[in-house]
């Protein structure tokens, strides 16, 4: 049978080779924890991989892979000439241990939020137990006794007697606090326009398509009451209204608006943003972190964007971009919305 490594074709022709082959691989992953990424099988013959579930389609072997033992024949080509992809370990975050404060700070948010979820998922990252308040969308009494104003997030670290707001300012906080673990945890933000350009190019989509679902599953808790529901709408337009249009509607064309985006077909909408996916998938750096050179600020604030789009029913995720939600969402602690998509 024949596998491929990054382009470079190995031939295995015999049972005993294939037997004497892993070994050596295995020997050599012992030694060198080096990860290969197996992009394709090929499927002609019998394939012995197959046949012995060889795990996945990743084996881990070493830099020294290219001395390794391969039968010699003129079928195999030289390891040497292989193009191999490794893995930057450097892209692998390493989650500290549990950071458990006698008296937990507190941070208040709606769960669709990205703001919120930026400051939960740095939260997530450092490992520190903290509480979840979700206040009612339509709670205007609860944030205004803490900050002033209606706004979200807000971080209340009672140690400290410190009651704040605005997302990047908590997260620099907790990020150079030894109290919250390790200093500089995340990197800094690198400044990239195309992540900004891309973000910008799909915002009026992800408003139709997002904007109308989170109030339609009932099921998000800041949107467990009508009132909360209304008070949202109320409060968010759907394109193509901008804010001014929007704030002289009255309350009962807003609530028809969002209806009738909500029963429309949205497939046009849904191939649009899978074909923006791509295009983003093609942009971050690996299923680890958006940015070359480990987890940033970039990761917190393009997840946290991202993480809404969950709940649109038929999205169709690119493999690389997908692993990275999936990898963020259990480091931070932060469910998808995949059960709830519609």
């Amino acid at each position: 049978s024949l596998c491929c490594l990054e382009g470079g074709y190995l031939a295995i022709a015999s049972l005993s080779s294939h037997c004497f082959y892993l070994e050596k691989v295995r020997e050599e992953a012992a030694k060198q924890q080096v990860l290969i990424t197996v992009r394709q099988w090929n499927q002609s013959g019998t394939s012995l991989f197959t046949t012995m579930k060889f795990a996945s389609a990743c084996v881990v072997l070493g830099a020294a892979f290219a001395n390794a033992w391969v039968p010699t024949s003129q079928s195999h080509r030289s390891l040497t000439s292989l193009e191999l992809s490794t893995a930057v370990s450097s892209d692998i975050f390493t989650k500290p241990e549990r950071i458990v404060m006698d008296d937990l700070p507190t941070v208040y948010v709606y769960d669709h939020c990205p703001f919120c979820v930026r400051v939960r998922l740095a939260l997530g990252i450092k490992n520190v137990k903290h509480k979840l308040y979700f206040m009612a969308n339509d709670d205007v009494p609860t944030p205004t006794s803490l900050v002033g104003k209606k706004i979200a997030p807000i971080f209340e670290f009672p140690e400290d007697g410190v009651v704040m707001a605005e997302s990047m300012d908590i997260i620099e906080l907790v990020d150079s606090d030894e109290r919250f673990g390790t200093p500089g945890a995340l990197k800094p933000g690198s400044g990239r326009t195309d992540l900004k350009d891309w973000q910008k190019s799909v915002q009026s989509l992800l408003r139709t398509l997002q904007r109308p679902r989170y109030v339609a599953t009932g099921l998000l808790p800041e949107f467990q009451q009508l009132d909360a529901r209304h008070a949202f709408i109320k409060n968010h337009q759907l394109p193509p209204y901008d804010k001014p249009e929007w704030k002289e509607m009255d309350s009962d064309e807003k609530l028809q608006i969002y209806a009738e985006v909500m029963s429309s077909d949205p497939a046009s909408m849904i191939e649009e943003l899978n074909a923006k996916l791509v295009q983003l998938d093609d942009i971050i750096y690996s299923e680890n972190c958006c940015t070359e050179g480990g987890l940033s600020l970039d990761d917190i604030d393009l997840w946290a964007r991202l993480r809404s789009i969950t709940i649109i029913k038929g999205v169709v995720w690119p493999e690389k971009l997908r692993k990275y939600m999936d990898y963020l969402s259990e480091l931070g602690d932060i469910p998808l919305y995949d059960e709830l998509a519609m």
